[in-house]
Formats: C-alpha cells, structure tokens, sequence
C-alpha cells in the first residue's frame, strides 16, 4: 500500500494489464488542491483486510464492508442510487433495460458513507458484488433459526436486508495483476472531491454553455433552420446553442464528417448569419468513418478490424488515429466557427433491433480488444476532440453518449435516447459521485404539462438542451410529432411558449451562479450536482433520495413529473428558504408542496447568498451580467463569483478574478475582486436581504 497524494493511496497486485483507463486518460492530478484537503492520512482499509486471487477468470478481489454501510457510484446509474446489496456489472451499453451496471457511462469507483472510495484500475467488463454474497459458513448460525413460509415472492425467495458485516467482492476478467487506489474522505463529499482532484479537477464550460440549448429537426433544410433562428430571436426566446443533427452530412450512418450540399448549398454562409445572430453551433456525428469520407484512407491502418454501419472504428489510443480525426475536424469545423460537437452512439447496444458496434472480440492496432474498447471509446474520443480546442484556446460544452473514468475534466455532458423522466432525474443525482456530467435533456413529451414538466427539471441542469429532432417546429407549439409536422398547434400555444420563455429566463439568471459552481468543481473537486447524501452522510432520510438533489453549495431541486400536482420533498437539517416565494421552512423533515405548473420545488439554504442575473437571450463574448445578491439570512456566507473572459482557457494561466460577495452586521453587502482578469463581467445594481 503505496501512499501517491494526500489522501490517496495505491495498492498493486501482480502484473497489471499496460491498458487501462489510467495509462489512456490524460490526467494531471491537482497536487496543490489535493494537499488542501483534510485527511487523517491513513489508508481507509487495511491491507491486512483485502484478499486477492488469481482464479480461472481472472482476479478476485475482497474488500471488507461493515455492518450499515451504504455504496454509492459507478457511473452513470439510471436505475439505483443507493447499491448496497446490489450486483454491478461496469458495462458499457446504450439500453441499460435493468439495474444490472450496465450503463452509457460505467465507472469501477464506488463511495461508502463509512467516507471512504474505491477505484479499481480497469477497462474490463469488472463485476462488483456489494455485500450479496457471504462466504461458506459465515450463516453457520443461523442453523436454528426458524423460518415460516410465506405467500409473497419476496418471502418465498428468502430476500433480505443485507445485515452484518459482509464483503465488496469484485470479479475482473482476462488479468493477472491490478492496481486498486483508495480514497480518504473523512466524509464521502470529501472522497469524490479527491477522486475529482485526481483525475485534474472538474471542467469549466464556457459561460454559453450554460445557457439554454436547441437541437433542430434531423430533415431540417438551410431555410428551415434560418426560419428557427429567426424566430427565436423574434420572439426573445433565450437560446444560445443551435445543435445540427444527422441530416447536415452526406452520410451520417456510418459518417462522411462533410455537410451536404443539397440541403445546405451555402453552408458557410448559414453559418455566418447564425454566429451574427450570436447562436453558437454544434454538430451532430459518430466515430465511425463512412468510405466517403476524406478521413476514411488514411485511418484505415489505425482502426480496428471489424466495421460499424459499413464504416470504419478509428483506434483512438493510437496518436495517429487521434491527430488524423483531429486535422480534420479543425480544417472543416472547428475553424469555420463551430462550438462543438455532439458524439453520438459510441456507448454500443445489445438490446434494441438495430444492435451496432463491434464484438468484443474485436482487435485494434494498439492491442486493446473490443471489450476494452467499449468501455474506454466515449473517454477516448473525447480526449480526441478536447485536444484541438484546447490547441485552438477555445473552450467547448459538447454532448457523448459515453463516458467513463477519470473524466472530470473533460467539458462533455452525458445523454441518453431513453425517454422516462424519472430515471432522468436520478441521472442527474448519481452523475455526481463519479466526476461525471448528464442532461435529463427534453427529447419527448405526451402532453404540454409533460412538456414543462421535463422542461422544469432540465433548467435546474447541468445542461439546458431541448432536443427537438423529430419535430420542425418548437415543441411549445406542438409536442404531437405529427400534429407538429402538419402545423396543426395548441389552441394555447402562446400560454405554453410563455411559461417555457419564463422557464429559460429563469436558467439565464442562473448562469453567474452555476459558472461560480463549475469553477468550484475545478479548483476543489466537488461537483456541482451532487445527491443530498453527498451533503448530509450522517442523515439516514438522504440515503436513498434520488428524485432531489443539490444545484451548488445553497440549492436545493426536487423535480416533479408530468401527473404529479405535488410532491413529498425532505429538507435536511438547518432552514430552507422557498426559492419563488421566499417561505422559510425547518430543516429535518417532510413537506407536501403543490406548486404551479412552471414553479417546480427549489430550496435556497439558510445563510446563503445568491447572485442573480437579469436573464439574457444570449451570452455574448463581451456580455456583463447585472447581479442582484439576494441575501438569506442575517449571517450569510461569503459568496465566490469566478469571473474570466468565459470562453478560453486563459484561466488556466492565472487569468481570472475571484469576486467575493459579503453581508455585513450593518447590513450592506461588499463586493472585492481579487485576480489578474482585467475585464469585468459583473455589475451589481442591487441587493435584497430576506
């Protein structure tokens, strides 16, 4: 057991694989931060309790578990928050149907509220049994124990509370060595934000990012996406990202990576007047290389050996695939203006009828095989695409449907072509424990309350984006794809386009607030949506809430969904204030709150201050937020705005102020700059205390 950073330690058994996440991630560890963070500088497991064998498959790790520990993590889990008693299987898939660990972004990281973590250094389909199992003769006692046959399933089949103290088993394929890095907390806040450190700290997107996002109808035409744009700004709708899908490439299943001129005859020209309209762009594609493509030739000795969609899968752990795929994305995109992309389908599938991507037995010139692949593309291309931006000093918010360990640093948030809103919620209260970023974005909706409903969730987001790419026109005035498709709109459209336009606005006035997050994420490790456990470990009433979560250090989201009129909603120990109307409510207990359809639960904690903006329809280059502080409580807490010119990465050379907010015993607030920024991206024209 090898101490490497303050609060991390490595244990290696045997001769590891030469791949593994940790060898194709490019991380940079924040050494400084790490060092700030409290420890008690001891490994959270003694060496003495870890068991590891060589089997027939592979490894068999055992790690100890007590009695009432509770395990958080893995990735992206849509399915369970809490998986104590649970098996995980970290499989990459696009159609996780159960809850078995197969995910769009699994990770083998998990966090015991016992303020401890455990990375296994693996790109293998590695499984975790979280307490299931006890080993031969530990119920030796429970010999005379009497049992009464029951009627239920669950008292046929015996099922239990895991009880006592059991083990972590994890199962690791195909290896004959591992590396395993423990985590210290004290708490489990403290162990991801070390976890974050780790792997260089979390990203901070561009300040556009932040703002509210449209992806436009796949048979969308030049015309047809200019009529959009247009309309928007009309009718002050607040949109600042407009997302291409399929349709704008010659090819798309597997990619020609080259706009069709057909629909798109004077593409560079469309482009133009949408970037003076102050829209940002972003494209739709997928990793695989259609014949067509000018890419296709020259990857053909760095792919693998098996085609996806008659195209080829380029080997990004070899540098030539990277700078091929690289070269060519900044000559025709990146450089014509484009923000970003969307990296489609790289997550693989088995489940549904139009099941894509290679087999696991798949080779690849760098000598991963296909399992490896799967679980380590969606990194990998990622990394791929970060590197030409980062050469560019561009920053980028981008979308992959894959994604996987020690990713934090990378500005891509996750999605998924699932639809049901409850698992998008939980999405965004797992994503936390794993350095990981997930839209519960709006891509379907039954009715106009559905539609608000998802909308509701999305604002208070990591990731504002409406997906509309069934329907040419916004979903405010039609969610019925065909209805939409023949113009026939709600006879009250214009109630509906009004409380979605409020909806944005709100998100618009969030941006200071959630870019400050997001910079707290970079330089600390703790992630800016998090599950109400990560808060509150010592409370037992958070360990299985996954439909509320915290947005920063002073908001709470408690989401409702489409049939719903109200919703029980637990607010942890302290005070709450109610965000819309300013109600102060006792912490440690259960509410019933019925809010308006457009107004969902949304808690500020006491002590808090929170800058406001007045909304903007777009974030500009130059733009200057004007902040109002709301100020809750007598005793706030100082708030830190980070302040940038919100699109380069010229932060990462010291350029950036820190902007603290305060609130004095004669009731007045300050505000200091304290950085080598020059510019000033806040003004501050009032301040309201409750």
């Amino acid at each position: 057991m090898e101490k490497i950073y303050n609060g991390i330690w490595k244990l290696r058994w045997g001769q590891p694989e030469k791949i593994s996440p940790l060898t194709l991630t490019k991380i940079h560890p924040s050494q400084e931060a790490l060092d700030n963070l409290h420890c008690l500088g001891n490994p959270p497991i003694s060496i003495s309790d870890i068991e590891i064998k060589e089997t027939t498959r592979g490894l068999k790790i055992e790690l100890p578990l007590k009695e009432g520990e509770q395990i958080y993590g893995f990735g992206l889990q849509l399915h369970r928050l809490n998986h104590t008693g649970r098996k995980k299987v970290i499989r990459v898939n696009s159609d996780p149907i159960a809850d078995t660990g197969d995910s769009h972004a699994p990770v083998p990281f998990y966090v015991s509220s016992a303020g401890y973590g455990v990375y296994v250094d693996t790109a293998r389909y590695a499984t975790f049994y979280c307490g299931t199992n006890l080993s031969k003769g530990a119920s030796e006692h429970q010999k005379n124990k009497q049992k009464s046959v029951g009627t239920s399933e669950i008292e046929l089949y015996g099922y239990q509370k895991a009880e006592g103290d059991r083990s972590m088993v994890v199962d690791i394929p195909a290896t004959k060595g591992i590396d395993i890095y423990f985590f210290e907390g004290p708490d489990m806040k403290g162990v991801v934000q070390r976890y974050n450190l780790f792997s260089g700290g979390g990203t901070i997107p561009p300040a556009w990012g932040l703002g509210v996002w449209y992806r436009a109808y796949s048979a969308a035409q030049n015309e047809d996406v200019m009529r959009l744009a247009e309309n928007f700004r009309n009718d002050s709708m607040p949109v600042d990202v407009f997302g291409f899908e399929p349709g704008w490439q010659t090819r798309a299943y597997s990619c020609s990576f080259l706009w069709d001129d057909n629909r798109f005859p004077n593409h560079e020209e469309m482009l133009e007047n949408l970037f003076n309209m102050n829209y940002r762009v972003n494209l739709w594609e997928h990793v695989f290389v259609h014949p067509s493509s000018p890419m296709y030739e020259e990857l053909i000795p760095y792919s693998g050996d098996y085609e996806v969609w008659e195209g080829l899968v380029p080997d990004f752990a070899l540098k030539e695939a990277r700078e091929i795929f690289a070269k060519h994305h900044l000559q025709y995109f990146i450089e014509k203006g484009v923000s970003g992309f969307k990296l489609d389908e790289c997550d693989s599938s088995d489940f549904v009828h139009s099941n894509w991507s290679f087999p696991d037995i798949a080779q690849f010139p760098s000598g991963l095989d296909g399992e490896q692949m799967h679980n380590m593309l969606g990194v990998l291309y990622q990394s791929t695409l970060l590197e030409v931006f980062k050469k560019e000093n561009k920053r980028t918010l981008s979308q992959v449907r894959a994604s996987g360990a020690l990713a934090s640093s990378y500005p891509f948030v996750l999605y998924s072509d699932l639809y049901n809103h409850k698992v998008f919620i939980r999405g965004v209260v797992n994503s936390g424990f794993s350095g990981l970023l997930w839209s519960p974005e709006v891509r379907h909706a039954e009715t106009a309350e559905d539609l608000i409903r998802r909308i509701e969730t999305v604002v208070f987001s990591p990731h504002a984006l409406l997906n509309c790419w069934r329907i040419p026109n916004p979903p405010w005035m039609q969610v019925d794809q065909d209805k939409n498709k023949r113009g026939e709109f709600f006879d009250d459209f214009e109630r509906v386009r009004e409380l979605c336009q409020s909806l944005f606005q709100t998100r618009m006035s969030l941006i200071p607030y959630l870019y400050a997050s997001f910079a707290n994420y970079k330089y600390t490790g703790v992630p800016p949506f998090r599950a109400l456990v990560m808060d509150y470990p010592n409370d037992p009433n958070t360990y299985d809430i996954d439909d509320a979560y915290m947005m920063g250090d002073s908001m709470l989201v408690a989401p409702i969904v489409s049939g719903e009129t109200e919703r029980n909603v637990y607010l942890p120990e302290g005070r709450w204030w109610d965000f819309w109307t300013d109600t102060l409510y006792e912490g440690g207990q259960s509410y019933i709150f019925k809010p308006e359809l457009g107004k969902i639960p949304v808690f500020i904690k006491d002590q808090s201050i929170l800058p406001l903006a007045a909304p903007l329809e777009n974030v500009k280059d130059d733009s200057i937020f004007d902040i109002t502080v709301k100020v809750y409580g007598e005793n706030p807490k100082d708030f830190f705005l980070f302040e940038d010119d919100g699109t380069s990465f010229n932060y990462e050379e010291g350029l950036y102020n820190w902007v603290r907010l305060s609130w004095n015993s004669d009731r007045k607030g300050g505000v200091e700059r304290k950085g080598d920024y020059a510019g000033r991206r806040y003004q501050f024209s009032n301040w309201e205390s409750k």
